[in-house]
């Protein structure tokens, strides 16, 4: 692939975002999180231990439900800005008098370790990096051989009326452009994954006003683009904007309340055994040498 790196994110606006963003999962990723929990009906071999990655941007009512499909497992929580870490511990850390501390469910806090967990779960967060192709490798160090990463993130169609919208007006978009899930595929196989699973669905979401629509969308994320309002705008742009909102995106289907578009991506991957390249002269590390004997095989679907 010529360039792994997403041609319309700004990456100080990403790094500026992620710093910044809420301490809150907002209802759309608990959603999502929800579906996506489903999808594990279908995964045979349970995780002996799993890594949350982000949870309290991706789904902190999702962490109760994969503890309770695998009470038994270990639990990694991940998250890389302080005062969502902090929130993190706060919310998911067990306290001495519950169960889980003592019977293996406990959460361990920081970035997991080397070929460390069984299952990564990411809910919400790739669309958003301004490098995915090193995330996706995190994501892969952080796995054992056979080990499995699920994740979700938004689509190409998301927001597809407010780009419309936008563009009719003369303004610039709205928002960055979304990677397609074919994409996502070929870089989860460009960073070592084997059977990439895509899957995507359409969500509508409906607004009885243009403020309430314009609140959900700042809980979710900020426009990454660089092409992007340079300046701040003022009370006149805001109140044009909230009647272009009214009028042009009133749905019949849904009794005339605003709806937008949310394209949701599902992928899934294994970290398969490493292979030993041949040549002249080949290396191999003794870890590797190790996991390539015990001949480590994909737990597969049901």
């Amino acid at each position: 692939m010529p360039d792994l790196l997403p041609p319309t994110i700004d990456p100080v606006a990403a790094e500026r975002w992620r710093q910044a963003a809420p301490p809150l999962s907002p209802w759309l990723h608990e959603e999502i999180a929800r579906r996506m929990e489903q999808r594990l009906e279908w995964i045979v071999q349970a995780p002996k231990r799993w890594c949350h990655w982000e949870p309290v941007r991706g789904g902190l009512q999702a962490h109760g439900l994969l503890a309770a499909r695998y009470p038994q497992a270990g639990v990694q929580v991940h998250e890389g800005v302080a005062r969502r870490a902090a929130v993190a511990r706060e919310q998911l850390g067990q306290r001495w008098w519950q169960p889980a501390r003592w019977l293996g469910g406990a959460a361990q806090f920081g970035p997991p370790q080397p070929g460390s967990v069984d299952m990564l779960w990411a809910n919400m967060a790739l669309h958003t990096a301004a490098d995915p192709q090193q995330l996706i490798g995190q994501w892969h160090q952080a796995l054992a051989v056979d080990g499995y990463v699920m994740f979700s993130c938004l689509g190409p169609d998301t927001l597809r009326e407010l780009h419309a919208l936008y563009a009719e007006l003369g303004w610039p978009v709205p928002g960055h452009a979304f990677t397609d899930m074919h994409d996502w595929g070929d870089m989860l196989v460009q960073a070592g994954f084997s059977e990439p699973v895509m899957d995507m669905e359409h969500i509508t979401l409906t607004f009885a006003t243009p403020e309430r629509l314009l609140q959900e969308l700042r809980e979710l994320g900020c426009n990454l683009h660089p092409a992007r309002f340079p300046a701040l705008r003022g009370r006149q742009w805001r109140r044009q904007l909230e009647e272009a909102l009214r009028q042009r995106l009133a749905s019949p289907a849904h009794g005339g309340q605003l709806a937008l578009t949310f394209e949701i991506v599902y992928g899934h991957a294994y970290k398969p055994a490493p292979r030993l390249r041949v040549s002249e002269s080949s290396a191999v590390s003794l870890q590797d040498m190790r996991t390539m004997l015990k001949g480590g095989r994909n737990p597969g679907l049901r």
